[in-house]
């Protein structure tokens, strides 16, 4: 590549070190540089980045974090740091195996969806504990898959950039916005 991205000057910008840029840049790297899982303490833990607004980070109600991780991210991934190969060490990345914000590209693109086909293409997607997600901007819907059964919301004029699962005896889902968290349970099925 001839112009090698500067990963370590990207991270400073939002201050960050250049681990917790190179964990992200690996991530990326790992996502086809749209989506990233990753796992680094300076980055909130385990989360997950999604070109088109999906962030989720263990220290969920940071939310100056969680703007800061969303900046390295999309800065990182317009710079091309997903296809500049520059480090060998993945130490910070976050295994394959946990989380799964890549399932529906495994599938093959758009064919085989698992959402209604009329919602098109969605801004972000991925899974958590179970749980597959995707979420529809344009449309102003969310669509849910738990257990087999598919269920269909409408976000209003939230726009969804997260989610968190509160376990416990019954489960729910949250989902960050421009508004705050809103529960699964506040937007209506259609």
């Amino acid at each position: 590549m001839a112009n090698k991205v500067d990963v370590g000057e990207i991270a400073k910008r939002h201050g960050f070190s250049e681990a917790a840029g190179q964990a992200m840049a690996d991530a990326l790297r790992s996502g086809g540089g749209s989506q990233a899982q990753f796992s680094h303490p300076d980055l909130g833990g385990m989360g997950q980045w999604s070109k088109g607004g999906m962030l989720m980070i263990s220290d969920m109600f940071n939310d100056e974090l969680k703007g800061r991780v969303a900046a390295l991210a999309g800065d990182l991934s317009e710079a091309g740091a997903a296809e500049d190969g520059s480090s060998d060490d993945a130490s910070g990345a976050a295994p394959k195996s946990h989380g799964a914000a890549n399932d529906d590209h495994a599938k093959g693109g758009s064919s085989g969806n698992w959402w209604p086909g009329d919602l098109g293409r969605p801004g972000s997607s991925g899974s958590q504990n179970g749980v597959r997600y995707a979420v529809f901007p344009e449309a102003h819907r969310l669509a849910i898959e738990r257990d087999g059964d598919v269920s269909v919301h409408d976000t209003g004029d939230h726009k969804i950039g997260g989610i968190s699962q509160q376990q416990g005896s019954s489960s729910t889902l949250r989902f960050s916005s421009q508004k705050g968290d809103v529960d699964l349970d506040q937007l209506p099925k259609v």
